[in-house]
């Protein structure tokens, strides 16, 4: 059965995680030392919130040093009415895609054209930073438990691209795919992410996921050809 928008919720948590969680009454804070929105923002954890909550929220995010940030996910909409009402806008909505992981784990790539390795070789890292993807990132997948692994692309015998993917209660999901500018158009992603599967299945996973934002029209356009299929979302709020 395909996992559901609150499963990946969970996937997207444990797979790419914060530093430090603070509880705030009803809501949840998060500190994210640099490792981007989704370690950074606050959520509602339980629905008895009220607007004292999202002052406490904002003001425990100030002490931490990061902007007031909320994750807005599926039937939270009394969150986002509230939050819009005190001048939060919407930014980078986010869309969830998900596929049973012999569905691409079939694919097999081309021979010495990808390696799942952990931890990622110095090529990796220079690749990441190159797509802005950077120490405090590379700190987030550090901090993952359980089953985890970098995908190396080549091409052409030359570096090509990288990834990085990890595992929670039997979903894959991956994170951070970068394809560098002179191998694009090529199938470097098809291929990465063939051996993330490939990866995963090994490791007990029976799904494959990725999220990415609404606005990449080229890697949704990438997941439907894949035939993944569209798991919901969620969106960010900044004030």
């Amino acid at each position: 059965m395909m996992p559901d928008a609150e499963t990946l919720y969970d996937v997207v948590e444990h797979t790419w995680p914060a530093a430090r969680e603070i509880p705030c009454g009803p809501l949840l804070l998060r500190e994210g030392q640099g490792g981007g929105k989704r370690v950074s923002a606050a959520t509602a954890e339980h629905p008895n919130w009220t607007a004292n909550d999202i002052e406490k929220a904002e003001s425990g995010m100030e002490k931490l040093g990061q902007s007031s940030l909320f994750m807005l996910r599926e039937g939270e909409s009394r969150l986002d009415d509230a939050l819009a009402n005190q001048g939060y806008s919407i930014i980078d909505p986010v869309n969830m895609f998900c596929i049973p992981v012999g569905d691409l784990a079939k694919n097999v790539p081309p021979r010495v054209s990808t390696f799942a390795v952990w931890s990622p070789l110095a090529i990796g890292y220079d690749m990441w930073a190159q797509g802005d993807i950077g120490p405090g990132r590379w700190a987030v997948m550090d901090r993952v438990k359980g089953p985890k692994t970098s995908i190396l692309g080549r091409l052409n015998d030359k570096p090509a691209g990288i990834a990085f993917a990890a595992i929670h209660d039997g979903i894959a999901m991956i994170h951070a795919l970068e394809v560098m500018p002179l191998h694009r158009r090529q199938g470097m992603a098809e291929k990465m992410i063939a051996a993330a599967s490939i990866w995963a299945q090994k490791n007990g996973a029976t799904h494959m996921s990725v999220i990415c934002t609404a606005a990449n029209d080229a890697a949704n356009n990438l997941y439907f050809k894949l035939g993944m299929k569209h798991i919901g979302g969620y969106h960010y709020r900044q004030k």
